[in-house]
């Protein structure tokens, strides 16, 4: 996250993670953000600790209880930022370089040594947690809602079948990483994200992905 200025103090609605545009609750609200971002990188999900991220972010602890009510709020939360922040969709003019910008945005995040601390953090933490399995659902489902146009343009220009799936396309180039980075916990290569590519293109131009 950007660094953010840190406050001593706030007023919340009571609602986990619901915030008023601009002035100081969304200060809170960003710098209680961060300070949890910064302890999933460095620690993980297990020992995340409300009265430590109200400390960091220079927030009273009753604000952060209010507001967020449990570790698992705050993760939640998170997550629903995240997906607001993150970057638009490709438009490189053809589905191979929109794929393959795909592929290595979700590469370049698990490799980088904070955002892949970050999400191996959330992902343990939804394999436990019907809450934060449900905001991890929402991040992806936003994010692949956001690229499917891609897949969209592709068949206007008559580069995959009219009826192709483009959340089920987008599935497939970054399941592999994810199975590298979570079950196997291999290297993620560049090579690696260019073969989820070729693959998800070879099947999107058989009609894997129109739906039967």
């Amino acid at each position: 996250m950007e660094q953010q200025t840190r406050l001593g103090g706030g007023e919340g609605d009571g609602t986990p993670g619901s915030v008023r545009p601009g002035g100081r609750t969304a200060k809170v609200r960003a710098a209680v953000l961060e300070a949890t971002e910064d302890a999933l990188a460095s620690t993980g999900f297990h020992t995340l600790n409300m009265d430590r991220i109200a400390a960091s972010a220079g927030v009273g602890k009753t604000t952060v209880y209010r507001r967020w009510g449990s570790p698992v709020g705050l993760v939640a939360d998170l997550l629903r930022d995240m997906a607001d922040r993150s970057l638009p969709a490709a438009d490189t003019g053809t589905l191979a370089g929109d794929l393959r910008a795909n592929a290595e945005l979700v590469r370049g995040t698990l490799t980088d040594p904070r955002m892949g601390a970050v999400f191996r953090a959330v992902i343990a933490a939804a394999a436990c947690d019907e809450e934060c399995a449900a905001a991890l659902n929402g991040f992806y489902r936003a994010r692949l809602e956001e690229w499917a146009p891609v897949v969209d343009r592709a068949a206007a220009r008559g580069e995959v079948p009219a009826a192709t799936d483009g959340l089920e396309l987008l599935r497939a180039v970054s399941a592999p990483l994810y199975y590298r980075f979570v079950v196997t916990r291999e290297p993620l290569r560049p090579q690696d994200a260019e073969r989820a590519v070729e693959a998800a293109l070879t099947a999107a131009g058989g009609g894997v992905f129109i739906p039967r």
